[in-house]
């Protein structure tokens, strides 16, 4: 259990005086200081302005392996089996109110890492449709973030849909699924113009919430 996250979190208070939201990025590339780390980033920068704590995860320093479809962890409460860095999302999740999911399209398609990530979810989220879902699971808040070389926002429009279809059919809230395009003219972290709006997103996230309560 990653105890000093999980104090932060639950000891930090927000702008209004009550408890703050927990975040969690999780950078879907391999790449370290990528395009797709600075688009989460600067989309938890934009949560933590409105007072919201955050962990970041990256592919480029963790080892996940694949979904071995094994069923383990629905034999027992001890949850996935394989023994990686899985499990520190895993611990990390059990505090998150919302997660910042940062894809690159590779292929058409979300990259590898995105799609191990996706699977490994099966250890801890049930769907409508599986005999292990459960009517008062924590159903997070998620912004599907997407980035692609192309500059036509349009071209994997369908795919994209898709995804984010997926992922409610999974339980999950999706609030946002910014798509950033046009990554082959030059790094994200040159547009300002880019760092301002991934920044709105991450406000908007928490200031929806805290409107809520």
């Amino acid at each position: 259990m990653n105890t000093q996250f999980t104090e932060q979190m639950e000891n930090k208070p927000d702008m209004q005086g009550g408890k703050a939201m927990n975040i969690i990025g999780i950078i879907a590339s391999q790449r370290k200081e990528g395009n797709t780390a600075f688009i989460v980033n600067q989309i938890l920068d934009g949560t933590k302005e409105k007072g919201a704590g955050t962990e970041v995860f990256s592919f480029s320093n963790l080892d996940i392996k694949p979904c071995r479809g094994c069923n383990g962890c629905k034999q027992s409460d001890r949850g996935c089996v394989i023994n990686d860095d899985m499990q520190k999302i895993y611990d990390a999740l059990e505090h998150a109110d919302a997660i910042v999911l940062g894809l690159p399209i590779y292929m058409g398609q979300m990259s590898a890492q995105g799609k191990i990530f996706t699977d490994r979810l099966y250890a801890r989220f049930s769907p409508r449709f599986s005999p292990f879902f459960k009517e008062n699971a924590v159903k997070q808040k998620l912004i599907l973030s997407f980035n692609q070389g192309n500059p036509d926002a349009s071209l994997f429009k369908s795919y994209i849909d898709y995804t984010k279809q997926m992922f409610e059919m999974l339980e999950f809230d999706v609030k946002e699924v910014p798509v950033i395009t046009g990554m082959r003219n030059g790094p994200a972290h040159e547009r300002e113009d880019l760092r301002t709006s991934l920044k709105d997103f991450g406000s908007a996230l928490v200031l929806a919430e805290s409107q809520r309560h």
